[in-house]
């Protein structure tokens, strides 16, 4: 399947312009750890409280709401942290925000999550008809990385891309982790710099190191 999605040069703007978005403040957050986290789409909106360990800077997706059926981890960069945060504050009720409660509810049923088609329509208002979708975000972040001189197989370990040998699955699971920690801070930083600048830095693969 060929997703919509943008070039890594027009990555800038399209950050400048879910920063800016004026519509649901709920959908430019889910777009914002969309872009941080760069998971599935369905992984994202069906995303529960309770996945979330925030002491830890770790969101764990159950292996029942992965593509893969293996538990996938992604290690949360602080800006990633800051917007679960803000999540927290615009929803005002912390029972909102704890246990199976849904990060992203729908705006009629709230048992059940957002739709994709609400991060389509907001990335369409944007001005990215046809150009970009929310599985999109994987492969700018995945060409980007690439680019930094991340390890293929780090990136892969990542994107929860379907690792054939289970047992060498499940060594590297464990094997990146530190490794992952490191690159998603790279690309949250990245993402910042590029998004403050207006303008693609090359940026170099830098050493792994912990959240803050």
């Amino acid at each position: 399947v060929n997703f919509a999605r943008i070039e890594v040069a027009e990555l800038p703007e399209l950050l400048r312009k879910i920063e800016a978005y004026a519509g649901s403040p709920y959908t430019r957050l889910a777009l914002k750890l969309m872009v941080l986290t760069f998971v599935r789409t369905g992984e994202l909106i069906g995303a529960r409280w309770q996945e979330f360990d925030l002491a830890a800077a770790e969101w764990r997706i159950p292996a029942q709401r992965t593509k893969s059926r293996r538990e996938h981890l992604v290690p949360l960069a602080a800006q990633a942290h800051e917007v679960l945060r803000t999540l927290q504050q615009v929803r005002g009720d912390p029972e909102r925000c704890t246990g199976a409660a849904l990060l992203f509810p729908g705006e009629r049923d709230h048992e059940k999550p957002m739709s994709n088609g609400t991060l389509l329509m907001a990335l369409d208002r944007m001005g990215y008809r046809g150009r970009m979708t929310g599985h999109g975000f994987r492969g700018v972040a995945s060409t980007a990385l690439n680019e930094m001189g991340y390890r293929p197989d780090v990136i892969e370990a990542q994107l929860a891309h379907v690792e054939e040998n289970r047992v060498r699955a499940a060594y590297n699971h464990a094997r990146y982790s530190e490794e992952r920690r490191g690159l998603m801070q790279s690309w949250a930083d990245y993402c910042d710099a590029v998004r403050q600048s207006g303008q693609v830095i090359p940026l170099r693969s830098r050493p792994a190191r912990a959240a803050v």
